[in-house]
């Protein structure tokens, strides 16, 4: 299968060059060789490829930046993702985009599923959904994928690093470090989430996808794990949201269950706390 990688210099376009390069002939795309926004730049990259499928990994995920300049995030999320769809139909490739736990508001308190209804908090969450629902509408064959609190060994380059680089680096220069007790998610590595994809690409199970860890946990806890493993000394505290300033609207429970991969007998994903003990042996 010929693969387009679209971000592939980013944390998560990284791990699915390398995981799929293992099994399909991939072709990394960055910001310099497409511009998503741009419907005949995708004409034309993508009819020069001819790709089997095409992975999006490219996104406005600075949340803040997102709020100051909504245009900017729904040229990006939206638009990107309505040409890459609408290209898609007339090239026929199978396509994957991205999405986020952000499309919901927290309030149900237990795991999310795949038809649970959105109410997307933020002009990342709004413009991000917006690309989910034209790729709905606009392509036949298509993976949508919920991620949540995603970590990998390149950088974030849009927040130039990830949770657990920023607590290696607080530890570092500060006193002590506070982290959040009430925000609770399941931070998930980009390894992963290449994985699972690459074997849900190699179905025609075309729907919307959650693919997060299992289990759940809060900043806090997730922090103390990591401090605990790298046995940081530094003195951990938890914190509430409250003690922070608000700068976006986010839910305070993002859970997701990945029911529809555990449908088709599809779900590889490792609990969280196995996962990120895996990741730092490995990375640190």
């Amino acid at each position: 299968m010929k693969v387009a990688v679209i971000g592939a210099n980013g944390q998560l376009g990284t791990d699915v060059c390398e995981v799929f390069a293992s099994k399909h002939e991939i072709f990394p795309l960055t910001h310099q060789d497409i511009e998503i926004a741009d419907i005949d730049n995708v004409k034309k990259v993508l009819g020069e490829i001819k790709a089997d499928a095409v992975v999006c990994t490219a996104a406005a995920h600075n949340v803040p930046k997102c709020e100051t300049d909504p245009e900017g995030a729904f040229k990006i999320n939206g638009i990107g993702s309505l040409n890459l769809a609408k290209v898609s139909a007339d090239l026929g490739y199978k396509l994957v985009q991205y999405s986020t736990d952000y499309v919901f508001d927290g309030r149900k308190q237990k795991p999310y599923v795949e038809t649970d209804a959105v109410f997307p908090q933020s002009v990342y969450a709004v413009t991000k959904y917006a690309g989910e629902q034209f790729i709905l509408n606009y392509s036949e064959r298509h993976f949508v994928i919920r991620v949540s609190g995603i970590y990998g060994k390149v950088p974030c380059r849009a927040k130039g690093g990830n949770f657990i680089s920023t607590m290696v680096k607080l530890s570092k220069e500060k006193p002590e470090v506070r982290v959040v007790k009430d925000e609770i998610l399941t931070p998930t590595p980009t390894k992963e989430i290449a994985k699972n994809t690459l074997s849900l690409i190699e179905s025609d199970a075309f729907d919307v996808y959650h693919m997060t860890c299992e289990g759940e946990v809060s900043w806090y806890e997730f922090a103390r794990t990591i401090f605990d493993t790298l046995q940081l000394k530094t003195p951990l505290f938890e914190a509430s949201v409250k003690d922070f300033p608000l700068v976006v609207k986010r839910p305070f429970y993002s859970v997701l269950e990945n029911a529809n991969l555990k449908k088709i007998n599809l779900n590889t994903m490792p609990h969280w706390k196995d996962a990120l003990t895996a990741f730092l042996k490995e990375n640190y």
